[in-house]
């Protein structure tokens, strides 16, 4: 059982009831209640003023904040500190909200906020300890230079702050005071630093794969969980790095890490017939015996209590706000770079544009950070895409170099079975004390709730954090043999994120990095989240291009990451860390490269290097599931055949390329489905649409619409009702034989079961890896993934042909109900709609609510695997779950001839004019100007305000 925690509220009830009460506030504040008049005042009582001056405590001199026509500020000062505070106040003056929501969410503190419903939120997030870890990493790791930078910002946020409560930091606020008591507590150093574990536990790499793997294995063999996670096309899809380099050489094996292959070998835990998917791998299905569990405990008992364990944690984790997006396929980024020597400019073009979880306001803030003279004391003058909470840019440029990022996908964190007893967890046949902190979470309207957090040295224990864990133990039973039964496993989490780092460092580095050298030196301390860094500059003749894969990334000892391992056994430990042993993978071990021959670079998520044994090949593992290269090699093709068609590629032709919404499942299928023999008229006709489809998904084609509605349907037919209802979506339901395991039911009997999994990560959901899979089995016309049983007056399918020509009639009439009979009104976008949600508030319930603080729908183009990757689940339906959460195209040339583009707007609070402004240009695939120097800043300045010291 988790140790000394209190009773968990239920689960929606506490936060949908103080949710009500907001949204009655917030309609009093619309003017909808007491006049029109105060609600209007009350609205624009929290707009920041953007004209006059300001005075602003700590300030040594006056900062201009000059703002163009969308609201977006460059700030101009003449030091360090006083640049970073003035960042502070502007942006809590646009964001303050979002950036009290992050904090509050960062530290687990929700509750504070909004109830009771948050209460098991904040408990998993207080087990994780990022606020703890974001504090020792402040107390020890990071620079004195960046602690006063990071003080400057709060300084300039608590100056903002000063004064202020309810509507006048916004709507939001002023529903949080009138409904309750609710007051903003002053920023802290911490709080930014924290805001860092939050995007590395979004981009955290395959943890969700390695629970759905051991989820799987209760209803396929380890050949079948193969299949479905096939190893990565190198024949078809490039890498990044082609032959690039470490720092001891090309590729020259540099300590150890282990094979790099996608797939290792071993012996399995479960009941398996001795080999897994994997080394130390939980594969549990077939015959036989395997030795992954302590002494001689049931095999039996211990896969029924994992699954338990695996889906209670899948279904927390599906409770945890992803501030980024869904942690799937789909997350992930564009980044190309191409040298001078392919440009109509004679300089380097770089693209970039993040994949992230579409939020209203969306996650970045533009902004430029301008020294008036560069000198020792004042030595920024960058901009580009800033996170509300955090100073510095993220992702931009100065005046020498250009970056951006995607997400490297390492694999860096591990799932480890802890044998508990109630003195401790076993550890090497030892039983160790389990460090432990008690945690106490205030609860808006309520009682404060008390839970002690354990951690064994792999880890905090997180399945502590689930009720339904308590009756575990009677099914994974420990080795009888043992001094005490105890309670079975619990489910720690080893996580580079919570090891104390230096990634603060490493943005202020990178925003004043002059050259690769200094470039890679700022990767060095880019820990987490682990990212692809492309690099521009504009020296020499025609600049320079680069890459650099940085990140603190694990090296195990036995095992590969892609199952649970076994907790109790030191063999599975990672070499670094906890144990003091030899430690991360160095930095001069992992991949880089400059200027390649072929004169680019492409990064989407897609395999850094070949990994594995022998010449060429990388030798240290980085993860084992990489992005499968739909995009990455979509862009590499659109890259040569412009290269081979003119010589040169323009600013426009890149950003063209960032729109390109070709699909290459629908290029795959769509010859094979209009041979399919269809025999009913409505799908015939449907069917047509096909024809001469150059397979673009445009917001107004029905071909699309169609063959994604078809693609959805053999998806689900051939894979989705073979999944375990842990993957299948919550509420998908169908009748199964009994697996023994329940209560009512034995393997004769037919019972009722259910899907558990959230709509955004339930599978499968149609992203690259699925387009794997059925490229490997479009050939086997027999395979029995093509068997589908008789429903809904449809015949079973026993071959491909057959579940094509099932799955093109469910689409049809799925489309039929969906848009209509009248297939010449059916169009991609109608389905296929992107609608903006308020953070938090706006995330809960419809009518009013949403009404009033959301925005949309926007009828998108682009698709799963696209390069406009605005990605869907196929599992839960066709809206959009992730998007390019913003685009730019920096022209390293001319600078001021860069263009960008945000999500939303500048603006945080609902009704100012720059709340989503830049959103329908975004739709369309436009980019604004980006001015950077003095003279196009001014030029496009349309409001100027003077932030003043105190006194002056």
């Amino acid at each position: 059982m988790p140790a000394n925690e209190t009773a968990p509220p239920a689960k929606k009830k506490g936060r949908r009831a103080r949710l009500i009460v907001l949204v009655l506030v917030l309609a009093l504040l619309a003017g909808l209640g007491y006049g029109a008049y105060w609600g209007v005042d009350s609205v624009r009582a929290s707009f920041p003023q953007t004209t006059g001056s300001l005075k602003v405590p700590g300030l040594t001199g006056t900062v201009d904040v000059k703002r163009d026509d969308h609201g977006i500020p460059q700030l101009y000062a003449d030091n360090d500190e006083d640049l970073f505070r003035a960042q502070g106040f502007v942006h809590a003056q646009d964001r303050f909200w979002e950036m009290d929501v992050r904090r509050h969410m960062t530290s687990g503190r929700l509750s504070e906020m909004f109830g009771s419903g948050q209460v098991e939120t904040d408990a998993f997030l207080r087990t994780l300890g990022w606020r703890q870890v974001a504090q020792e990493e402040f107390d020890k790791k990071l620079s004195p230079e960046t602690k006063k930078y990071l003080q400057a910002y709060a300084d300039g946020v608590n100056a903002y702050l000063k004064g202020k409560s309810g509507k006048d930091l916004s709507v939001e606020h002023a529903a949080l005071k009138l409904s309750g008591d609710y007051r903003p507590e002053q920023w802290s150093p911490v709080d930014s630093v924290a805001w860092l574990k939050a995007m590395a536990w979004d981009l955290r790499g395959n943890m969700q794969d390695e629970i759905d793997r051991a989820l799987m294995s209760s209803k396929l063999t380890p050949q079948q969980i193969d299949e479905l996670y096939p190893p990565y096309p190198f024949d078809r899809n490039k890498p990044i790095v082609e032959g690039g380099k470490t720092d001891g050489g090309k590729y020259a094996p540099q300590g150890t890490g282990g094979s790099g292959s996608n797939r290792g070998t071993g012996t399995g835990m479960g009941t398996g017939t001795g080999t897994g998917t994997g080394t130390g791998s939980l594969a549990s299905a077939g015959g036989g015996t395997s030795t992954g569990l302590a002494g001689d405990a049931t095999a039996q008992g211990a896969t029924v209590g994992l699954r338990t364990q695996l889906t209670s944690l899948a279904e927390t984790l599906d409770e945890i706000p992803a501030i980024l997006g869904p942690n799937g396929s789909g997350i992930g980024s564009n980044s190309w770079v191409i040298s001078g020597k392919y440009t109509t400019t004679g300089k380097p073009l770089l693209a970039n544009d993040p994949h992230l979880s579409p939020q209203l306001p969306s996650v970045w803030y533009q902004m430029g950070l301008h020294c008036r003279a560069v000198s020792a004391q004042c030595q920024y003058d960058v901009a580009g895409y800033t996170f509300s909470g955090m100073p510095g840019v993220v992702i931009g440029h100065n005046a020498d170099i250009a970056w951006g990022m995607t997400n490297l996908g390492a694999d860096v964190t591990d799932l480890y079975l802890e044998q508990v007893r109630p003195e401790g967890y076993v550890y090497d046949n030892k039983v160790l004390p389990f460090t432990t902190r008690e945690e106490e979470i205030k609860v808006a309207g309520g009682a404060s709730k008390k839970i002690t957090v354990r951690t064994t040295n792999n880890g905090p224990l997180i399945s502590d954090r689930s009720e339904e864990l308590g009756t575990v133990g009677a099914r994974a039973p420990v080795a009888s043999s043992a001094p005490d039964r105890g309670d079975g496993y619990a489910v720690a989490l080893r996580w580079t994120a919570l090891d104390p780092g230096k990634s603060m460092d490493a943005v202020f580095k990178l925003d004043r990095a002059k050259d690769f050298d200094s470039f890679r030196a700022a990767a060095a301390d880019f820990e987490v989240p682990s990212q692809n860094l492309i690099y521009a500059d504009n020296k020499g003749q025609s600049g320079n291009i680069g890459y650099q894969a940085p990140g603190r990334i694990p090296v195990r000892g036995q095992g590969d990451g892609r199952m649970p391992a076994p907790g109790w056994d030191s063999k599975y430990a990672w070499k670094g860390g906890r144990d003091g042993n030899a430690g991360y993978i160095p930095q001069g071990e992992l991949p880089w490269d400059l200027n390649p021959a072929r004169g680019y670079i492409v990064t989407a998520n897609q395999a850094v290097v070949e990994g594995g044994t022998g010449s060429g090949k990388y030798p240290n593992l980085l993860t084992t599931d990489w992005g499968y290269g739909a995009r990455s090699q979509r862009i590499n093709d659109l890259i040569e055949a412009k290269i081979k068609d003119s010589g040169k590629i323009s600013t426009d032709d890149m950003r063209t390329m960032q729109m390109d919404n070709s699909s290459e499942i629908a290029a795959l299928l769509t010859p094979m489905l209009a041979k399919v023999d269809v025999s009913d008229p409505a799908v015939r006709s449907a069917q047509k649409l096909l024809d001469g489809w150059n397979y673009t998904q445009e917001p107004d084609s029905a071909a699309a619409a169609y063959f994604n509605a078809v693609w959805r349907n053999i998806l689900k037919l051939s894979f989705g009702d073979k999944m375990p209802k842990e993957l299948r979506i919550e509420g998908s339901c169908m009748n199964v034989k009994g697996d023994g395991t329940g209560p009512a039911d034995d393997l004769a009997k037919t019972v009722r079961e259910c899907g558990t999994r959230a709509a955004d990560s339930a599978q499968p959901d149609g992203g690259d890896r699925w387009f794997e899979v059925v490229r490997r089995l479009v050939k086997d016309e027999k395979s029995p993934w093509w068997q589908s049983p008789a429903a809904r007056n449809q015949p079973a399918a026993t071959t491909r042909d057959e579940l094509f020509a099932r799955a093109m009639a469910d689409a049809r009439w799925e489309l039929t109900a969906t848009l209509g009979k009248d297939q010449s009104t059916w169009s991609w976008g109608r389905l296929h709609q992107l609608t903006l949600k308020n953070q938090t508030i706006g995330t809960e319930g419809p009518g009013f609510l949403q009404w009033l603080l959301n925005r949309g729908p926007w009828n998108l183009g682009g698709g799963e695997a696209t390069v406009n990757a605005t990605g869907w689940n196929a599992s839960s339906g066709y809206g959009v779950t992730w998007v390019p959460s913003m685009r730019m195209v920096v022209n390293l040339n001319d600078l001021d001839k860069s263009r960008w583009i945000n999500l939303t707007g500048a603006s945080g609070h609902a009704y100012n004019g720059h709340y989503t402004d830049q959103t329908t240009m975004w739709a369309k695939g436009e980019l604004l100007d980006w001015p950077f120097g003095k003279e196009a800043v001014d030029k496009a300045t349309v409001d100027t305000l003077t932030l003043k010291p105190e006194g002056s």
